[in-house]
């Protein structure tokens, strides 16, 4: 569970308006304190545990610079819109991320508790086919693998357009809508 919380929260970081701070071996889970005078334990990338929070570093500093809503407005307050601030009850956290055009948007859900979310519904502001391109709990990443198979699509519910998400355990997920 550890590294699960470690990758929702680097997640978590990434999704987040504001800049990203990192210190020497937060890349890859090191486990001592940085020394000066020592090489850092790049051997732990020989365990998945470790590659994983790796590989889940590369792929969000990759998504970070592909996705417009997740740096364009990254010091405005039109680029940050919470969608769920308050299921304390669920310990989920979902907002909305926002570029400079319309078609820049950007949803990230995490669920900061070692249970399932099924059928988890959030608002969203347009409709279509809202594709996961991130999921800190990806096998690749050392996860339990559960999603969104690649991504849901909205359905208007009550007047309005709504996601039914699956959150992965202790895991963090970002959809941006597909281009038409």
């Amino acid at each position: 569970q550890r590294f699960a919380n470690l990758r929702a929260y680097y997640a978590f970081m990434f999704g987040h308006p504001g800049k990203k701070l990192f210190f020497m071996g937060n890349d890859f889970g090191q486990e001592r304190e940085w020394n000066h005078d020592r090489s850092l334990d790049w051997h732990l990338l020989q365990d998945p545990m470790h590659r994983g929070v790796h590989d889940l570093m590369r792929d969000l500093n990759c998504l970070y610079r592909s996705v417009p809503a997740l740096h364009q407005l990254d010091c405005e307050a039109t680029g940050f819109e919470w969608l769920v601030a308050d299921d304390i009850d669920q310990s989920v956290f979902v907002w909305l991320r926002k570029g400079n055009t319309a078609n820049d948007l950007c949803v990230v859900a995490v669920n900061f508790t070692p249970v399932v979310r099924r059928d988890y519904r959030v608002r969203v502001p347009r409709g279509g086919f809202w594709r996961e391109v991130l999921n800190s709990d990806a096998a690749l990443y050392g996860g339990s693998d559960v999603g969104n198979s690649g991504g849901v699509e909205a359905k208007e519910v009550a007047d309005r357009l709504e996601l039914s998400l699956t959150l992965p355990p202790l895991g963090a997920i970002f959809l941006i809508p597909q281009e038409s």
